[in-house]
């Protein structure tokens, strides 16, 4: 139960590294296609949806990779 926590808008926004304003307005907008939950007039995000939305806008070689010949 504890793994699908719900986080609150300020709690996501810290894990992103941007104001909760900017989630705000992403989720109106609907720019980025971030999900939520909506817990009343409550807007939640779950942490596996973070971290899925994340890894598809990961650009690069992925963690764990080696970079070719002259990438350190």
């Amino acid at each position: 139960m504890f793994e699908k926590k719900l986080l609150s808008r300020k709690e996501a926004a810290e894990c992103l590294g941007v104001k909760p304003q900017t989630l705000a307005a992403w989720h109106v907008t609907g720019r980025y296609g971030l999900p939520v939950v909506k817990v009343g007039r409550a807007v939640r995000y779950r942490l596996a949806d973070l971290e899925r939305w994340i890894a598809s806008r990961t650009i690069g070689v992925a963690a764990g990779e080696t970079g070719g010949p002259g990438r350190d």
